[in-house]
């Protein structure tokens, strides 16, 4: 009940956000910690399902204390024109922090990072869009000719048989390229978050213990697929060669996993009164702080995914595998109404161009927009508390552990 509570009251929030922010650049998660994610493995790119595909490469992120493999794979693009810009890792004094991916006309800053089959550290030279249609560079990408009839071949300098295979910026050891003036502009304009499919398919990587660098050793058994979240069948690809797996730094601490936007609390808490009167001044300042967090979303395309219920434990391996199943359902059912709700919303726009004479009407439309995206939000929340709720009972009903039967 806390939880339906709060993200009410973060919609709530909503309604004092100025209308016009939703169609800014969107703003991405970071998380900030110790340790340097591990190298990039090597591997073969899957051949390019269907036309208008574009690669996305793979990447280490970070979540449950240890990195794990996002396999690249192939995504079709959002909108005709937009090309995919990489997260990268970022050293900042101690720590990493990550900087989301995004969906753009032009392709950003992500880090130099060498992620191969394209992205070699500037721009991307897989492909490109001509009169609406999207043409593969045929010497770096691996597509088929009888699908993909758009296709030209320039040789790249780069290659992915590079022995940098760093997989951070800055910091001790990562790689040390900074932004130019046309990325720092690419990073200022209109930005498409990740889609539902992108982000259903970096969910199945976290839940994949096969894919943590602790299981793999930087060698991922699912290093690239044809499509998101299939990870089986013959469009998925093993690595054939891994990285190197970093450890923590001697004699730190601390080395979970934390916010990006709180590495700046430590100077603000040098400056709290060190008198218990001079707490209730400190308080009403946390408020102003609060709005300083990312908006919360606006359309069907920014709703985060609801958070997995935990796996089932009932110590009935066939009852836990059909939990795992109902769960796995419900995923697809949520990724499936979301993208029907994104579609919808993105015609509504598309009917009603953003012009002076519209204006009312197009707050209205986001008003509707709004409640609709709420309303979606508040389903899914509902559905996993529900099925929670439902695998609960059985998991206390599971049967007592041997030493316990053992006892007078």
């Amino acid at each position: 009940m806390r939880f339906v509570l709060s993200v009410r009251s973060l919609f709530l929030a909503l309604a004092m956000l100025a209308i016009s922010a939703a169609s800014s650049a969107q703003i991405g998660f970071g998380i900030s910690i110790r340790i340097a994610p591990p190298e990039l493995p090597v591997y073969e790119q899957p051949i390019c399902p269907e036309d208008g595909y574009i690669w996305t490469p793979g990447y280490w992120a970070y979540g449950d204390d240890d990195y794990y493999w996002v396999p690249g794979t192939w995504v079709q693009a959002p909108e005709v024109g937009y090309l995919w810009t990489p997260g990268y890792w970022g050293g900042d004094g101690d720590a990493y922090i990550f900087h989301e991916g995004y969906w753009g006309t032009e392709v950003g800053f992500y880090g130099g990072i060498s992620y191969g089959y394209g992205y070699f550290g500037r721009g991307y030279e897989g492909g490109r869009w001509d009169n609406g249609h999207f043409a593969y560079n045929r010497s770096v990408s691996n597509v088929n000719v009888s699908i993909s009839h758009n296709v030209y071949n320039t040789r790249v300098e780069n290659n992915y048989t590079s022995v940098n295979r760093v997989s951070f910026n800055g910091g001790n050891g990562g790689v040390n390229v900074r932004a130019t003036s046309r990325e720092e502009a690419a990073s200022r304009e209109r930005h498409i978050a990740p889609v539902a499919a992108q982000t259903e398919h970096v969910n199945t990587a976290r839940g994949n213990p096969e894919l943590r660098a602790a299981n793999n050793h930087g060698k991922p058994a699912i290093a690239a697929t044809s499509k998101p979240g299939t990870f089986s069948g013959s469009g998925v690809v093993a690595a054939k060669e891994g990285g190197a797996v970093h450890s923590a730094p001697a004699g730190s601490a601390g080395n979970a996993a934390r916010p990006a936007t709180q590495a700046s609390r430590p100077t603000a808490e040098t400056n709290r009164p060190n008198t218990q009167a001079a707490r209730p001044t400190t308080e009403t300042a946390r408020p102003a702080a609060e709005t300083t967090r990312p908006a919360p979303a606006v359309h069907a395309k920014d709703i985060p995914p609801v958070e997995r219920n935990a796996p089932a434990n009932t110590g009935n391996a066939r009852q836990d595998q059909k939990y795992q199943q109902q769960q796995q359902k419900l995923q697809v059912q949520q990724v499936k109404e979301r993208q029907t709700l994104q579609t919808k919303q993105e015609q509504d726009h598309q009917r009603l161009p953003q012009t002076p004479a519209n204006q009312p009407k197009q707050q209205q439309l986001e008003q509707r927009h709004q409640q609709q995206t709420q309303q979606l939000s508040d389903k899914h929340t509902q559905q996993q508390q529900q099925m929670q709720q439902r695998q609960q009972p059985a998991q206390r009903q599971a049967p007592p552990k041997q030493e316990e039967k053992q006892k007078p």
